[in-house]
């Protein structure tokens, strides 16, 4: 069964991949993660996600586009990547969810996928 691990950071997060004091430790934690998913076999895809605010919200209203620069909410925490991760059941992708460097400063959001629509590919 296929789930998305949705990671959520927060701003101190994101300044931390660009500090020259902090980038080693930040992208650190995430390479062990990636490594011990791609060791284990889980992972599917997965992709980090640029600052929120080079983010651009659309939304149609009254048949209108309106285009807005940044991200859609104010928050406390932004999506900063996710991984697609194959595993027999949600416990197991709980289990890796919490092993996310952003469970502990942020949170993960975990999801099962769709599967694929009649006539489609995956």
């Amino acid at each position: 069964m296929q789930f998305m691990l949705m990671l959520n950071e927060t701003e101190t997060d994101f300044a931390r991949r660009t500090d020259p004091r902090e980038a080693g430790d930040y992208w650190g934690g995430w390479t062990t993660f990636i490594d011990a998913m791609v060791a284990a076999g889980v992972m599917v895809k997965g992709d980090g996600l640029q600052s929120p605010m080079l983010a651009t919200t659309v939304r149609v209203i009254d048949g209108k586009r309106h285009v807005q620069d940044g991200p859609f909410a104010d928050s406390k925490e932004q999506l900063g990547g996710y991984f697609i991760i194959e595993v027999p059941d949600l416990d197991t992708a709980l289990d890796w969810a919490a092993r996310a460097p952003s469970a502990v400063s942020a949170s993960v959001e975990v999801r099962p996928v769709l599967p694929p629509m009649n006539g489609t590919k995956a």
